[in-house]
């Protein structure tokens, strides 16, 4: 697909060129689509004019006023009194190809259960909806993530097992966001109400892609995967958890972007895909673009780089501490590669593991004894100085009617070294005098220093062999 193809502009929607392939991959999969957006920024003007332009049979209806008989009719018993069918109307779903529950999140609790099979299987009370293709959605901002100058006071957070359910979650863009082009075509009332035809080959462009999509569904490319599963894995160390489901999703998604483009892999679909394949919008969850594009940008390089630089980039996606050390100590390519590795180690990870690291490293970094150039030492140096010499007052507040022996937190992880002896001990009070002055806080102190004390031993072990 060329970049300049505008297929929506061509049917008279506006505005959505930036997020046009995420749209068009949606179709492409056939999976929901979830389109979150403050009022009136043409929800759902995009998905009716695309089931005009589409020619299907479609259904609309408003959530946050709708009967579940207005979906399934009326229920008719058959003449014998065994079964049950329904008495169908133009409105009921039975025939649909295309369905839009507009204003989802003001649904009633009891019919967003009943929307679940909906949206997940195309089923309805346990039918099959034979002819049902696309199921979309369309729904405000969650009152406590929308601009507090503008609160959808109906509005409410979306069950997580159903938002988890869309293939794309899409916010789409407001009028600050839009090109003064798009807003004066916008603001242009000539063909309003006008049914939306395709004249720009829509559906055959949809009809090729989809067969790429299905050639790389069952080809099953490895990057596409590589890159889902580094990105989801970095996005939950980042907090925000991927289920196992939306990472195959999120593979899923990449493969239909590629089909756009005839299978053709490029970095910015790739980046749009992760951003618009979270499900977490839905239910208010406020996502940091900065941990999104981290996570891209590690996952793109550790999937598609080569040489020195994918060394580099799988070390940095290493969950496990001693491993990474491990990794560092044994692979490392050059002593310059080393402190590049070692600078990235300690600017990427959290206040606790940073220390962790330098402190096992550090030791052997003052022998000479590690492969990593002065620079990466300079850098360990910085690091540990300030957990070999540890400076700092600590205050606690206690009820006066409770007794204590002493600042509460270092009890808590005192108690992890209740079976420590020698050195080991030693090192480990060192690290969590540092943890306490600087108000660094440890889940699980226990695991902490069993982590750090096999970083030690990885340490040994290639300084040993060396």
């Amino acid at each position: 697909m060329s970049e300049t193809s505008q297929l929506l502009s061509k049917l008279g929607v506006y505005g959505y060129d930036e997020v046009e392939s995420i749209i068009l991959a949606a179709l492409v999969t056939e999976d929901p689509l979830l389109l979150i957006g403050k009022a009136g920024t043409g929800k759902t003007y995009l998905l009716n004019s695309l089931s005009e332009a589409l020619d299907l049979e479609h259904r609309h209806y408003n959530a946050s006023m709708i009967a579940f008989d207005d979906l399934v009719g009326f229920p008719y018993p058959e003449p014998k009194q065994d079964s049950i069918r329904y008495l169908e109307t133009p409105a009921t779903v039975w025939q649909a190809e295309s369905v839009l529950i507009d204003e989802i999140s003001r649904c009633k609790p009891e019919h967003q259960n009943r929307l679940f099979s909906l949206v997940h299987e195309r089923r309805i009370q346990g039918l099959s909806l034979a002819n049902l293709r696309y199921r979309w959605a369309a729904m405000n901002p969650c009152n406590h993530d929308a601009d507090l100058d503008e609160i959808y006071d109906g509005s409410q957070p979306l069950d997580q097992a159903l938002a988890d359910r869309f293939g794309f979650l899409l916010e789409v863009p407001d009028w600050n966001a839009l090109s003064d082009h798009d807003r004066s075509r916008i603001a242009d009332p000539k063909g309003e109400g006008q049914r939306s035809r395709d004249e720009v080959g829509l559906a055959a462009f949809l009809e090729k892609a989809r067969e790429t999509y299905q050639s790389l569904l069952d080809s099953a490319p490895l990057a596409p995967r590589q890159y889902a599963v580094a990105a989801s894995t970095l996005l939950g160390d980042a907090h925000i958890r991927i289920s196992p489901r939306r990472a195959r999703q999120l593979t899923r998604n990449l493969y239909a972007v590629m089909a756009l483009r005839n299978g053709h892999i490029d970095e910015s679909d790739f980046q749009h895909v992760l951003t618009w394949s979270i499900p977490h919008r839905a239910w208010g969850a406020n996502l940091s673009s900065e941990h999104i594009l981290a996570a891209h940008r590690v996952a793109w390089d550790s999937t598609f780089l080569s040489g020195k630089a994918a060394w580099l980039n799988q070390l940095l996606t290493e969950q496990s501490l001693p491993k990474l050390v491990r990794r560092l100590l044994r692979e490392v390519p050059d002593a310059d590669t080393g402190s590049i590795a070692v600078s990235q180690c300690l600017g990427q990870s959290g206040a606790g593991r940073r220390a962790a690291f330098a402190f096992a490293l550090y030791p052997a970094a003052l022998e000479g004894r590690l492969p990593i150039g002065r620079e990466g030492i300079n850098e360990l140096a910085r690091t540990a100085a300030k957990i070999v010499d540890v400076f700092g007052t600590l205050h606690w507040n206690v009820p006066r009617s409770k007794q204590t022996r002493g600042n509460p937190e270092w009890v808590r992880l005192s108690a992890a070294l209740k079976n420590r002896r020698g050195k080991r001990r030693e090192r480990a009070e060192q690290l969590f005098n540092h943890l306490l002055v600087k108000k660094i806080d440890i889940e699980d102190p226990t695991a902490y220093e069993e982590e750090f004390n096999q970083c030690i031993a990885e340490v040994r072990s290639y300084l040993r062999a060396s």
